[in-house]
Order: C-alpha cells, then sequence, then structure tokens
C-alpha cells in the first residue's frame, strides 16, 4: 500500500475541454465544487494562466467570463490535500512558466536568492587560479547588502498593504492583534514577521494557515479573513 506521507496533491484532472462546464455540472459539483487547490488555463494547449482557489469550480465558472474568458479552452486542477502550501505552490509555478494571462510574477514567502553567493563563490574560485598562476591579485570580497525592513521584498502582504492596518486573530478564546505595516511585514508583539501563517505560528505554535485565521476589517467594517485579499488581487 502506497504511503500518503508527506502529500501534497490528492486528486487532480488535466487539459479538460472547457465545455465540462455545460455537460457535466453534476460531476463538477461532486468533486470539485468548495475544494481548494491549484488551477491552470490552457490555450491550444499552451499554459495561459494559473491561480489558486478555496472553490475551485467557482473560480473557474468565473474566468468564462472575465477578463480570460475566450482565452482558454482547456483547464486542469490540482486539489490539495490542505492549504499550506498553496501561495508558495502557486508562485513557484508563476515563476518557472510565466504564463501570459498572469500580472503578477510568483513571490516566496522566505526564499533566499543564491545568487550573491554564486558570485562571491566565482570571484574567490577566480582569484585561487590567479594566484596559482603566480598573478598578484587584489583579493575581491562580496559585500554583503543591508537590507531595511521596509526593503524586503519577501513579505507577502507588500502587495496589499498600501496604508498600516490592523489585524486580528482568536485563539483558544483570546485574541490577538498585530500591525501590517506598509512594506507587507506582520507586527506582532514587536517582533516582524514577513508572512500571515508565520505570524499565526507564533501564538499556535504549530503550522498555522494565517490565510484563513487572521482577520482585517474590509471598508464596510466587516472582520474578514485575510484570503479576501488574495481573492481580489
Amino acid at each position: 500500500m502506497r504511503s500518503n506521507k508527506g502529500q501534497l496533491v490528492n486528486q487532480h484532472l488535466e487539459k479538460i475541454d472547457w465545455s465540462v462546464f455545460e455537460k457535466y455540472q453534476d460531476f463538477l459539483k461532486e468533486y470539485i465544487k468548495g475544494q481548494h487547490g491549484v488551477y491552470a488555463l490552457y490555450n491550444k494547449n499552451n499554459l495561459y494562466y494559473v491561480g489558486l482557489a478555496s472553490n475551485l469550480r467557482n473560480r473557474l465558472k468565473k474566468h468564462l467570463s472575465d477578463r480570460h474568458a475566450g482565452r482558454w479552452d482547456k483547464f486542469s486542477v490540482y486539489l490539495t490535500v490542505n492549504d499550506l502550501h498553496m501561495h508558495e505552490l502557486e508562485s513557484l509555478i508563476l515563476r518557472i512558466f510565466s504564463p501570459e494571462g498572469n500580472k503578477q510574477s510568483g513571490k516566496f514567502i522566505n526564499s533566499k536568492n543564491l545568487i550573491a553567493e554564486l558570485k562571491k563563490a566565482f570571484l574567490e574560485a577566480k582569484y585561487k587560479e590567479l594566484i596559482k598562476l603566480g598573478i598578484k591579485t587584489t583579493k575581491v570580497v562580496a559585500k554583503k547588502k543591508i537590507k531595511k525592513a521596509k526593503e524586503d521584498s519577501n513579505a507577502v502582504l507588500a502587495h496589499y498593504a498600501k496604508n498600516r492596518f490592523k489585524i486580528r486573530f482568536i485563539y483558544k478564546g483570546v485574541m490577538h492583534t498585530a500591525t501590517v505595516r506598509k512594506d507587507g511585514t506582520i507586527n506582532y508583539k514587536g517582533k516582524f514577521y514577513n508572512s500571515p501563517s508565520m505570524a499565526a505560528r507564533a501564538i499556535t505554535e504549530r503550522p498555522t494557515n494565517g490565510w484563513t485565521t487572521w482577520k482585517y476589517q474590509n471598508t464596510s467594517g466587516d472582520w474578514v479573513i485575510l484570503d479576501v485579499l488574495r481573492r481580489n488581487r
């Protein structure tokens, strides 16, 4: 029996014709309505758009009449076991394929770009090679760039935080509040976090989906989950 340890995707459909929405409504309702995961839209088998959704059927149906209407003829859906890594999975696909229908490129929550380390390793190797050849040279040391919090591009809320705003999270009957700053970082009790999930984990002390636990106050004055920000992007 195959183990499902570490499983991310538990069901999938690949490159299905868009007409399934007209012919097989009952099937879609049974299997993907209300399900969360990642989906892809294709135009003549070429990847056109990648997205994530907490209700895949509704999101795909919406794309039949929004700005993507008429620009795709097939779709794939990947239903995930949970939504803890959905954003990272979407970002990974966007960075690899850069679909023309996506306006934004994928951004990782807290991933270090190794290009600076690669440059440093190259300079050091070049220096050692010149020494072996008996050529005098000055060793070049790659300087570390010091980035301020405001310049931190790893904060996943950076796209949505035009101004500072409050968020709150009720856990075990206790109300926890934090502030999302203009740079997208979250200030919780004087410590700064690059993602809602990291800030939520500081409270629960275990992996927690911050997009569905933290809430913010919308323009109507209602407190809604942060995931609404992503849906409306």
